[in-house]
């Protein structure tokens, strides 16, 4: 079954590895989600098709010209990636909405250029309209009092660990020379070996995680996909910064179940992430309670023919 149009109408991963994390999206209350408004923007042309397949994997990927590619990813990844709300924040909606698998392929008009890590942009809200038009999806955002971790500096002195550094990396102007290789094509960058990070984004192993050029809430968020819980930032660090980070993880992965080309499984003497976030980076949670914005599915259906 597949969906398609070429009306005006109404992306942590790929080959498994990249992660793009998202904003934990708090506020201190609740909103109405409403549909699609006439000024919303909309993809130029988009289908969804479901997926069968039957593989792990999920990508996820931005390409330059205003594409997105989706492939193998559940309903409940698309909504997390469309409303800026990590997985554990969305609740209500039938079961199939995290086992069902889809693929997405959109073109919007023109170029939106390039959005930063854990920002709204016009990108996301495409994707919204994209949902309620394709799914029926409608949801409504309430806030709900819930136990949080927030990130803080574990010396009195504000020192950091050895592995995390200050990064005066142009990131965004180097997003924005992206796209200059033959034809014109995006050329993604090389995924990390263990302990070396990227000039610019963010890979995560099952074990380690390698950044550069980023925000210290781009590692918040990070760390909430990792805990399950709300994870702000109260460092009072602002700028952009480079860290390496290695542990073990709370589940190792079997053995063979790694992506060609991904990182190496992780050490399992390693420290758990709360040791290795204090003695290799200089941070520690402390757990605080808080507002928290839930994203709750009212509505949903499978998608159909036009």
């Amino acid at each position: 079954m597949s969906t398609e149009s070429t009306r005006n109408r109404p992306i942590r991963k790929s080959g498994g590895w990249f992660v793009a994390a998202l904003a934990a999206g708090l506020v201190a209350h609740a909103a109405a989600q409403t549909p699609k408004t006439p000024a919303s923007p909309t993809f130029e042309v988009a289908t969804v098709k479901p997926n069968k397949s039957g593989q792990p994997f999920i990508q996820f990927g931005l390409q330059p010209g205003g594409r997105v590619s989706a492939v193998n990813v559940p309903l409940k990844e698309l909504i997390r990636m469309a409303y800026n709300v990590q997985a554990f924040q969305i609740d209500g909606g039938p079961a199939w909405v995290n086992s069902d698998r889809f693929d997405v392929t959109a073109k919007a008009e023109g170029d939106p250029g390039p959005m930063g890590p854990g920002q709204m942009g016009p990108i996301q809200l495409m994707m919204q309209n994209l949902l309620a038009d394709r799914f029926g999806l409608k949801v409504r955002r309430e806030t709900r009092e819930m136990s949080i971790d927030a990130l803080v500096l574990a010396r009195a002195d504000g020192k950091l660990g050895p592995k995390l550094e200050p990064s005066s990396v142009d990131c965004a102007a180097k997003m924005r020379g992206r796209g200059a290789g033959p034809g014109g094509r995006d050329t993604p960058p090389p995924v990390p070996r263990p302990g070396e990070k990227p000039e610019c984004g963010m890979f995560m192993g099952p074990g380690s995680v390698g950044a550069g050029g980023v925000s210290i809430d781009l590692l918040a968020q990070m760390l909430s996909g990792r805990t399950q819980r709300i994870v702000l930032n109260k460092t009072g660090l602002s700028g952009n910064y480079s860290f390496t980070l290695e542990f073990t993880p709370d589940q190792m992965p079997p053995g063979g179940a790694l992506i060609a080309g991904a990182p190496v499984p992780a050490d399992p003497n390693a420290p758990s992430l709360v040791t290795a976030l204090q003695e290799q980076l200089g941070l520690k949670l402390e757990q605080q309670r808080a507002p928290v914005e839930m994203l709750v599915i009212d509505e949903v259906s499978r998608p159909t023919p036009d």
